[in-house]
């Protein structure tokens, strides 16, 4: 059966526009020092190279962690394990870990408590989605950029089986 992504439910402007005003936020909130932004790949890199070009100040610092939770169903599979882990040591600083999508809160629950281990100055949580319905452990998120209903979205960084990340916007996957 094939799977087509039609129906835009976010488009690339207002993603844009809602970066900008994360972005904004962020800046309020960390006015001195650099920031760690930690991407959890591969979905969420789209997302923070457009908001580490959104923060104005130079020292913005850009890691990567993978986190393995899905297979190529759409579902995950409550199994979570670190493929990729930080090549920085994070003890002191401010980090904030950018995710794209947040629906049942294992992974982002597990990954929250890796890295309080490591003792950040602080450690917060910026997700370009959330799925509050989906929820199956609790997650404080301090920056939500859109709330969404439980579809399964692809686009923007966010895939099914590794297609679609390419897309600009946000779509809906249907049958």
């Amino acid at each position: 059966m094939a799977e087509s992504a039609h129906r835009v439910i976010l488009t690339s402007e207002q993603i844009q526009e809602r970066i900008q005003e994360i972005a904004a936020q962020i800046e309020a909130d960390y006015p001195e020092g650099p920031i760690y932004l930690v991407s959890i790949l591969k979905g969420a890199f789209i997302f923070v190279a457009d908001l580490a070009r959104a923060l104005r100040r130079p020292s913005i610092r850009i890691e990567f962690m993978a986190i393995s939770s899905y297979g190529t169903a759409k579902t995950s599979s409550g199994q979570v394990k670190v493929t990729r882990d930080l090549d920085v040591n994070i003890e002191g600083h401010n980090v904030l870990i950018v995710e794209d999508i947040i629906d049942s809160g294992v992974t982002l629950s597990y990954l929250k408590r890796l890295l309080e281990a490591r003792k950040p100055k602080s450690l917060e949580i910026v997700t370009l989605l959330d799925k509050p319905e989906r929820r199956l452990q609790r997650v404080d998120v301090k920056y939500v950029g859109f709330q969404i209903p439980d579809e399964f979205v692809v686009g923007y960084g966010l895939d099914f089986a590794e297609d679609y990340r390419n897309l600009s916007d946000i779509r809906v996957l249907t049958p």
